[in-house]
């Protein structure tokens, strides 16, 4: 079997899910530790303590969104240069059993 060509927008769909996927993960990761922070700094500044409950909530919210438009749009560019590249060299051959 031998992948010739990759469809542009169904590999953007499919990266930008992933990566939005990753996003959501390391936005939770960012919240947690923004909101460990938070806890942390309440006790020194109360203004520092929004701050980072601020920045907890908005990294679950934002980088999902962020990391979703930028593996579709990485998605996209690498599909379409896959597909250059590969109606030129012949593509990638796989081996099944």
């Amino acid at each position: 079997m031998e992948i010739t060509k990759i469809g542009v927008m169904s590999a953007a769909k499919i990266t930008g899910a992933i990566y939005a996927a990753l996003g959501f993960l390391i936005g939770a990761i960012f919240t947690i530790l923004s909101l460990i922070g938070a806890v942390i700094a309440a006790t020194s500044s109360a203004q520092a303590s929004i701050i980072g409950m601020i920045f907890g909530i908005g990294a679950i919210i934002l980088l999902p969104i962020v990391y979703g438009i930028m593996g579709f749009v990485f998605g996209a560019i690498g599909a379409w240069i896959y597909n250059i590249i590969a109606s030129k060299t012949g593509g990638i051959i796989l081996e099944t059993k």
